[in-house]
C-alpha cells in the first residue's frame, strides 16, 4: 500500500456524510500502487505525476472519477458522464460503502486499465471549439466588436468552450444577451469564465 497523506486525512474527516466510503475507496486506490495527492482540493491518484483517478463527494454520492475515463472499456457498464458537455472524465459513483466493498475487485481492475491508459501515453480527442454551437448572441456581439472577437481568439480553446457553454446553457435569449454583456469585460482582459 502506497503513503497515506494527512491532507487526505483532512478531506475524509471534513466529509462526514462519506467517511465510510471514502475510506473504502481510498484503500482500493492505494492498494493499485499509485501516489497519493490533492489537486483541485479533491484527493488524487497519480502515477509518476499523471493523474489516474479522482475521489470526489456530492449531495446523493460519491464517486471516482477518472480524468481519461473515455478510454476505458468499462465492461461492467459503471462508468457515467457526468454531463453532456464533459468530454473525457468518467464517473463510478456509489451510495453506500457496500456498493464499494462488493465491487472492489472492478474497481481495481478499471485503476488497473486507467493506469494503463498512463503509462501508454493515451490522449483523449477533444471536440474542436469550432464544433461548439456559436450562441447567436454572442456572435452577433463579436461582429459588432472586433476587439472583444479577438480578445476571445486569442483565449486558450478551454477557456472558449468555457464561455461558449455558460453562453448557450441559457434558455432564452435575453439571458444569453445578459451573460455576453457581463462577461464581454473579462474576455477583453484576457480572463476565463472562473478566472478572478
Amino acid at each position: 500500500m502506497s503513503t497515506m497523506s494527512p491532507k487526505v486525512d483532512g478531506y475524509i474527516r471534513k466529509n462526514k456524510q462519506w467517511q465510510e466510503e471514502l475510506n473504502a475507496m481510498r484503500a482500493i486506490a492505494l492498494d493499485c500502487q499509485l501516489t497519493e495527492e490533492v489537486k483541485w482540493m479533491v484527493p488524487c491518484y497519480t502515477l509518476e505525476g499523471k493523474n489516474v483517478v479522482l475521489m470526489h463527494v456530492f449531495k446523493e454520492y460519491c464517486a471516482y472519477l477518472f480524468p481519461k475515463g473515455v478510454l476505458l472499456k468499462d465492461p461492467a457498464g459503471i462508468l457515467i458522464q457526468q454531463t453532456k458537455n464533459t468530454q473525457s472524465a468518467r464517473q463510478i459513483r456509489f451510495t453506500h460503502v457496500d456498493e464499494i466493498v462488493e465491487m472492489e475487485h472492478i474497481l481495481k481492475a478499471y485503476i488497473q486499465e486507467a493506469i494503463k491508459v498512463e503509462e501508454a501515453g493515451l490522449k483523449v480527442e477533444l471536440k474542436d471549439t469550432s464544433e461548439f454551437d456559436m450562441p447567436e448572441e454572442f456572435q452577433t456581439k463579436l461582429d459588432e466588436d472586433p476587439a472583444l472577437k479577438t480578445a476571445f481568439e486569442a483565449l486558450t480553446p478551454g477557456r472558449q468552450r468555457a464561455y461558449l457553454l455558460y453562453f448557450s446553457q441559457a434558455k432564452q435569449s435575453k439571458t444569453r444577451t445578459a451573460r455576453v454583456e457581463r462577461y464581454a469585460p473579462k474576455i477583453l482582459e484576457g480572463k476565463g469564465l472562473n478566472d478572478l
